[in-house]
Formats: C-alpha cells, sequence, structure tokens
C-alpha cells in the first residue's frame, strides 16, 4: 500500500536517514524541521501518517500533536512520535495529547515499517467511509472531528483474552473503576464466542496465552465478521517484540508491554473505544444515508449512480493526494445463456450470488456497484496498476473454482467472469475516461477467450472521455 508520509525532526541528518528508509519501501515522504512547519505541511499536503519527533526546539512534539489534533482538517492524520525519552510518564502525556504510538530512537526498521502499514492501512479506511458520507450528500463531516472525546470514550464494553488470574484481576480492576464493563475469555474459542456477542468496544489479548497461540487468536478476530473491524489491544513482555511486527501485519491496532502501567492503560484504551465508536458512527451514518437512490435493489450493492459520484471524488483525491486510483469492469460471461436455460429468475440469482461472492474477495474500503446488466464496477483507492491485477486474478478464480445453486438447475453450474482493469496516475483523466480504458481492457478479455483479465494501456496525451456504453446482454 502507499501512503504519504510526514517526517519532523529538527535535526537534519535524522530526517534524511527515515526519508531513505521511507523511499526505499516505496512511501512518499514530506519533510518539516519544526512545529510550525510541519502544521503547515499537515494543513496544507493531507499526509497519511506524520512521523513527529518529540524534542524539538520552539514548539516541541506534544504541541504539535496537540494542534494537529484540534484542527479539523488534520485530527484524524495518524501520528507516531519518535523520541528518545523512555519513562511511562512522557508516553502517557504523549497519548493524551494525541499520538497514536511511540518509537524510541534509534528507530528499530521493523517495527517502523509493520507501525507506518498499519496506521495506514487504518487512514484508508477511515477516510473511505468518510468520503461515501459525504458522496451521499446527506452528511458534509469530511472536515468534521469528533464531539465530547470523553464521552465518546466512557462506559466501553471490553472482551479480555487472559489466562493469567492475576493480571486480569488487575487491568479489570483499573478499568472497572474508569467505568468500563469487563468480559474475561481464558481459552481462543470461549475468545471467538464471546466475540460474537454485539456492542464491543475493544478487545484485549495476552500474547502469552496458556498453551495457546494469542497471534492466531487475533488473526482470528480479523476474519470473523463480528469482530473484523474491532480494535484489538495486545498485551506483550519486552522480550516478545520481535512478535509485534507480526501481530500489526496480522491487524493489532495497538499493544501494552509488561509491567503495565495505569495511565498508559487507560489512556491507550480511551483511543481505541473512541475510534471504534466513531468508526460505527460513520458506518450507521453511511446506512442511513444510502436508500433506493444509491443501492441496487436486486444485489444490494451500489448502483451505478452512486458509483459515478463516488468515482468523481476519488480522481479528485487521485490528483490532490498523489494517490493512484483503480477500477475494474467485470462481466458475466454467457450470462445470456443462464437467462435463456433456467429463466430470468435464475439469473438474478446469480447476479446477487456474484455480488455476494465479488463482496468477499475485495477489501473493506473498495466499493462494488452494479454497472447495469451483468456488468460490475469495484473502484479501489490507493491501488497501483500491479494490485488491482492481482485482487482481479483473485476474482476470476474465486468466482470460477465453487460452482453456483441455480433455481432450475439439479446441479451447480459453473459460472466465469471477464475483468478489464485500469489505474488512473495522470492528473489530465477523467472519471469516464478512466472508465472507458477499463471497458476496451474488459473486452480484450472477451475477445481473448473470457475468463480472463486484461489490464488497460496507459493513456495517451489525449484522453477520451465518451462514457462506456452498458453492454447488453449475451456477452
Amino acid at each position: 500500500m502507499t501512503a504519504r508520509i510526514l517526517v519532523v525532526d529538527d535535526i537534519p541528518v535524522n530526517v534524511r536517514l527515515l526519508e531513505a528508509k521511507l523511499s526505499a519501501e516505496y512511501f512518499e515522504v514530506l519533510t518539516a524541521s519544526d512545529g510550525l512547519s510541519a502544521l503547515e505541511v499537515a494543513h496544507a499536503q493531507a499526509p497519511d501518517l506524520i512521523l513527529l519527533d518529540v524534542m524539538m526546539p520552539g514548539m516541541d512534539g506534544f504541541e504539535v500533536a496537540e494542534r494537529l489534533r484540534s484542527d479539523p482538517k488534520t485530527w484524524h492524520i495518524p501520528i507516531v512520535m519518535i523520541t528518545a525519552l523512555t519513562d511511562t510518564a512522557d508516553r502517557v502525556r504523549g497519548l493524551e495529547a494525541g499520538a497514536d504510538d511511540f518509537l524510541s530512537k534509534p528507530v528499530n526498521d521493523i517495527a517502523l515499517f509493520a507501525r507506518v502499514r498499519s496506521l495506514a492501512r487504518l487512514k484508508v479506511m477511515m477516510d473511505e467511509l468518510r468520503v461515501r458520507n459525504a458522496t451521499t450528500g446527506e452528511f458534509d463531516i469530511l472536515g468534521e472531528a469528533p464531539q465530547n472525546a470523553e464521552e465518546d470514550a466512557a462506559n466501553g464494553r471490553i472482551l479480555m483474552v487472559e489466562s493469567e488470574n492475576l493480571l486480569a484481576r488487575s487491568v479489570t480492576e483499573i478499568l472497572t473503576e474508569a467505568g468500563h464493563s469487563i468480559r474475561r475469555a481464558t481459552s481462543n474459542n470461549e475468545a471467538l464466542e464471546l466475540g460474537r456477542e454485539p456492542g464491543l468496544d475493544l478487545i484485549m489479548v495476552n500474547l502469552s496465552l496458556a498453551g495457546e497461540d494469542g497471534l492466531r487468536l487475533c488473526s482470528q478476530f480479523r476474519s470473523q465478521d463480528e469482530t473484523r473491524h474491532v480494535p484489538i489491544l495486545l498485551i506483550l513482555e519486552e522480550n516478545e517484540l520481535a512478535q509485534l511486527a507480526k501481530g500489526l501485519e496480522i491487524g493489532i491496532t495497538d499493544y501494552l508491554i509488561r509491567p503495565i502501567d495505569r495511565n498508559e492503560l487507560l489512556a491507550r484504551t480511551r483511543t481505541q473505544i473512541r475510534r471504534r465508536r466513531y468508526h460505527d458512527q460513520l458506518h450507521r451514518m453511511l446506512d442511513n444515508s444510502l436508500s433506493l437512490a444509491y443501492t441496487d435493489a436486486l444485489t444490494g450493492v451500489y448502483n451505478r449512480r452512486y458509483m459515478d459520484a463516488h468515482l468523481d471524488r476519488k480522481i479528485l483525491e487521485m490528483v490532490e493526494a498523489q494517490k493512484p486510483v483503480s477500477v475494474m469492469m467485470l462481466d458475466i460471461d454467457h450470462f445470456k445463456q443462464v437467462n435463456d436455460t433456467y429463466g430470468h429468475a435464475s439469473g438474478d440469482a446469480v447476479l446477487k450470488a456474484i455480488a455476494q461472492r465479488v463482496t468477499g474477495g475485495i477489501r473493506d474500503f473498495d466499493l462494488l456497484a452494479r454497472y447495469g446488466g451483468e456488468e460490475f464496477v469495484v473502484i479501489m483507492p490507493s491501488t497501483p496498476a500491479e494490485d488491482s491485477m492481482m485482487v482481479a486474478e483473485r476474482l476470476c478464480r474465486m468466482i470460477e473454482a465453487e460452482p453456483f445453486e441455480v433455481p432450475g438447475s439439479e446441479t451447480p453450474v459453473v459460472i466465469t467472469a471477464s475483468i478489464g482493469a485500469a489505474t488512473a496516475t495522470k492528473p489530465a483523466e477523467t472519471a469516464e475516461a478512466l472508465l472507458a480504458r477499463a471497458d476496451t481492457a474488459l473486452y480484450q478479455a472477451k475477445n481473448g477467450g473470457r475468463n480472463q483479465v486484461c489490464l488497460a494501456e496507459e493513456p495517451e496525451a489525449a484522453v477520451p472521455t465518451a462514457p462506456p456504453a452498458v453492454a447488453a446482454g449475451g456477452t
């Protein structure tokens, strides 16, 4: 995943070192040498993550973080403080100022890249929800910060997975006194079952569960629908930090090192509960605002009207943030034969099943829409061409791999799809032109034998603007 990182440090050699490391991993790097210029760059350039030095002359990192969090244009940007300070009180102060995490100098590369990728993924998901709300036109929240921050983090419902009684009692006492309710599980199976209960705000998992694998449990939480988006706070020992990078890749959102400091526990818990509730708020607003005007009545995915408005926004974002936007046009092969053989009701069942299968094969922040007839469009923000091809190839195989139950057929029917992919990277390209290129690639896939993926060629200087025609049935 590409991301734009702002590095803030008053020592030039530190800036150059981080810039070289991040650039080598294909991140785009912005730099600032003091707090004031950091605020200006963050406000103007909208980075995906800020790596912020704490000890700077004039305005230190704590004040910079507080100002970033109070600015409606920057409050949602993740902040990682980089510091030589090791005192727990300094970490707590940073968390209360708005930092999401700390990295100690000298910075460990594995920890750096794991945390950067984890927070960048989280920001992309949250940004996508905010953009979708704005696309409906019902809520103008792109510049709004959550209100009543303390209230938003109160009375949390927390699942603690901990086999050690002493630690469990200590953490439960601290969090209960703060007004939270705690459910405890002592095994992976029990934890997964309790995780299915609605309304969870946070899951806490001890990496060292007696006889069980804490990271495997975190992975299972991420694959379980009810807990897919619930923040996970990992508890580990100092000597287990090598496993932290893997945990962040799996999807944990934060961590605590034992022995646990009371104030740090409370600060990190507040941050994660607040984030979870903001995520839920965005989902509720989106669900409430999406009516039949924005969804396809048959499949339940977005319709073309919404897709057009959303893609226009993503193209504008591509121009402003210089992040590629990829689209896929997917067409069901020989769909007319399904209708002719089994009837239109069976064809409708296939369309719904295809929509469900594709939804399960794309990321949470990708958007699936029915374009018309048996054609679907997937919009993939911040996705270069090579990544879009990987996703498209996976979708082709997923659709073909398991035959579909079709009403009227005694046996499941094998169905395949063809996909055309295109990526916008140039400011001159319009949404219509991008779809036209994907449509051309789709017909190359059809003409090449179907059940395959074709990638559109890069646009020339003059980009076509005519929208592609909706294909009639029978392709």
